[in-house]
């Protein structure tokens, strides 16, 4: 299976949603940041082969990581274009269920990157260390 590349959903060249959410996490958390960006690792590697307790499946094309440290839930809410490319869309924290909110606006977003696909596509990497954030 080759290896999923994953990127950062923009809405536009200054606008990356989910960017300010792990280093907001790097601040917070670091521990939950290692966590989150382990999770996006296995993404890599396993694709749409990744299952729970790693990620879910919600709705209408949108997926979860689903990371937990101590009592905190920890989201990042992802879909998938193609075979072998997924976008960040949501970085959340919950405390029961995924905010339906938040599933729609990944579902908004993953419908406006497939309209044109390099402009929603960040250049901005995703990192593998919380040192890159």
């Amino acid at each position: 299976m080759p290896r999923t590349e994953v990127y950062f959903y923009q809405e536009s060249q200054i606008d990356v949603p989910v960017w300010d959410w792990p280093r907001a996490l790097k601040r917070n958390d670091r521990k939950a940041l290692i966590r989150c960006l382990a999770k996006i690792g296995a993404l890599r590697l396993l694709g749409y082969e990744l299952r729970r307790p790693n990620a879910d499946f919600l709705r209408d094309g949108i997926y979860e990581l689903r990371v937990r440290r101590g009592n905190v839930n920890y989201r990042i809410l992802y879909f998938f274009h193609g075979q072998n490319i997924a976008l960040l869309a949501n970085g959340l924290t919950k405390e029961a269920r995924v905010p339906s909110i938040e599933i729609e606006r990944a579902i908004a977003r993953r419908k406006r990157y497939e309209q044109n696909p390099l402009r929603h596509r960040a250049t901005i990497q995703v990192p593998e260390d919380a040192d890159d954030v």
